[in-house]
């Protein structure tokens, strides 16, 4: 049997417009101006980008690779489960977003690419809501795990408690909610840059949930459900060690 959590296949977009956000600086601290001109940056990312496809086929892992647009520019468009998920049983989801810049992401024509290898039976549009200023942004906002219908998410402003508390009933699975905050204390605006769940790991960044009743409440539920919890400190937070996705070949 397939492990459910982790994906034998990817979607990965090919950053044609990667570059500084002034939209998403705004919630996300992690970001730093680039040295490179926007020419040495495009090159740079597509250098990279390719050499991660050629990785990840290496070893037998499947690759859907979006060949986007520079008809308007968006700079964070490699991050498509910002603004979708996608399921086993055919559903797909499609998630309100915190800036116009990433709205405009949404691309059926990415979705039509996926169905072309896999089975879309529907697609549920969740992104109404943001005309009232709320977002949930998707797997960088929920951490699923899979095998114990939990869903993990820090609260920020990509993060509204409320849809993730709703969605994550709708979809059968147990919410954990909580804060996470930098050194600097800002909000940690995604959950998946604090903490990864693997099979039978989790890397996380314990002490940026600075309320010990609830890092004590992620903590416990992390290990009742078997996980060996792996801690990473903030400063390896912020060099992206807790941003990490199991994966598994068709072996």
């Amino acid at each position: 049997m397939k492990n459910l959590q982790a994906a034998s296949a990817v979607l990965m977009v090919r950053p044609i417009s990667f570059s500084f956000n002034e939209q998403t600086a705004v919630t996300n601290t992690f970001q730093n101006r680039p040295e490179e001109s926007a020419g040495e940056l495009h090159l740079k990312a597509n250098r990279e980008f390719d050499a991660m496809i050629a990785k990840l086929r290496g070893h037998g892992v499947h690759v859907t690779v979006f060949e986007d647009t520079d008809t308007k520019r968006k700079p964070d468009a490699v991050f498509p489960n910002n603004w979708f998920s996608a399921w086993p049983d055919g559903k797909v989801y499609l998630y309100p977003m915190a800036t116009e810049s990433r709205r405009i992401e949404r691309s059926y024509d990415a979705l039509q690419d996926i169905s072309e290898d896999f089975v879309v039976k529907q697609i549920t549009d969740l992104s109404g809501v943001e005309e009232y200023d709320l977002a949930l942004e998707s797997t960088g906002v929920m951490i699923f795990d899979h095998i114990n219908k939990v869903v993990y998410g820090c609260i920020s402003p990509r993060c509204d408690a409320g849809l993730f508390t709703a969605h994550a009933n709708e979809l059968g699975y147990k919410p954990v909610l909580f804060h996470s905050y930098g050194t600097d204390g800002t909000a940690v605006y995604h959950t998946n840059v604090m903490m990864g769940l693997q099979t039978t790991t989790a890397v996380i960044c314990a002490e940026s949930i600075t309320d010990e009743t609830e890092r004590n409440m992620v903590l416990n539920t992390l290990k009742e459900t078997g996980h060996e919890v792996v801690e990473i400190t903030q400063a390896q937070m912020s060099n992206f060690c807790g941003n990490v996705l199991e994966l598994q070949n068709g072996d």
